[in-house]
């Protein structure tokens, strides 16, 4: 597929971050572009943005869902059927995700089964959904958005980092799976596994926020907790008081989006460009590459904290892992 002008799309989390970008992208391509998210106030402004650059005629719509209920994927799936048109779409990203649940042993279920839902579910589910119109289209590629934690289910030693790792190995292993499988019984269809490190995008504030831990709404009993949790994990925190603490919390979440050594605008590019030179491993970021390399190399190190060590003084994942810990 090289190109997506008169291409239909859709986007899971396409109201902020990666998502966002491709949609916008796509649509300034002539795409037709179908987005869905939790936020119907973050999925307005990606609309706006996206009808500012898009060309006449290109349709972009916005539908309500949370990926790892089936049901609403099922009436996502109607909406866009509805809205473009169309019995087919040519392109299917699921991009939706969320942080949280980082330990099987202390973190609560509720939590890490919600974070395992979105980001493993949303994206089986998306296919599933989305599969018969996919079928019906003369060719077709899903886009599977993991991580570096699909290949390294860590954030380094001091930090649990199990739902969202666990999740992301799914995708990449059942994307995997995908490639044969089409290539057997739908070969009009490719399968990608996207793969980017640290990227800035609002994952840290938004997962704060479904979660229930905004920073600016933190109960005594949380900031408690999140003291502990970050005095655990080697953050000094005597004498920072609990207004320092929230303030602390919320600037960490605003680095990790504005001080990314990547934009949500330079991986879209990234990740349309591995689409279109039909690609099923695409990395997304200097560091994803050096952590790929490093971890092919000394696979039996991976976990060890001077491997750690070795991957932050080569890489800006400091400021992501210090990100990731306030969650």
């Amino acid at each position: 597929m090289q190109g997506f002008e008169g291409r239909i799309a859709v986007v899971t989390g396409g109201g902020t971050g990666i998502g966002r970008e491709l949609a916008r992208q796509l649509s300034g391509e002539g795409c037709h572009v179908a987005i869905c998210d939790v936020s119907e106030e973050e999925m307005a402004r990606t609309q706006a943005a996206c009808e500012v650059g898009a060309p006449a005629g290109t349709r972009v719509s916005r539908f309500v869902a949370d990926v790892s209920d089936e049901a609403a994927l099922r009436a996502f799936a109607s909406h866009v059927a509805s809205t473009h048109r169309t019995d087919a779409i040519h392109l299917l990203f699921n991009n939706a995700g969320v942080a949280g649940g980082g330990s099987f042993v202390v973190d609560e279920r509720d939590e890490w089964e919600k974070t395992f839902d979105v980001c493993w579910r949303g994206v089986y589910l998306g296919c599933r959904v989305f599969l018969p119109m996919l079928m019906a289209a003369p060719e077709g590629h899903v886009v599977n958005v993991s991580s570096v934690n699909g290949f390294w289910a860590s954030l380094g030693p001091n930090t649990a980092h199990t739902s969202y790792s666990a999740a992301k190995f799914a995708v990449k292993g059942f994307t995997e799976a995908l490639i044969g499988d089409f290539r057997l019984n739908a070969p009009h269809l490719k399968a990608s596994v996207v793969m980017p490190g640290h990227v800035g995008t609002s994952i840290v504030i938004n997962s704060s926020r479904a979660f229930g831990r905004d920073p600016k709404e933190l109960t005594a009993d949380q900031l408690a907790e999140m003291r502990e949790r970050l005095t655990q994990r080697g953050i000094p925190l005597a004498g920072v008081s609990d207004e320092q603490l929230r303030q602390g919390l919320q600037l960490l979440g605003e680095s990790f989006r504005d001080d990314a050594p990547l934009s949500a605008a330079d991986a879209a590019r990234v990740i349309l460009d591995g689409v279109r030179e039909e690609r099923w491993r695409i990395l997304v970021g200097d560091d994803a590459h050096l952590l790929d390399g490093m971890i092919r190399a000394r696979p039996e190190e991976a976990y060890e904290t001077d491997f750690m060590k070795e991957f932050v003084s080569q890489s800006h994942w400091r400021l992501a892992g210090l990100a990731e810990q306030a969650t």
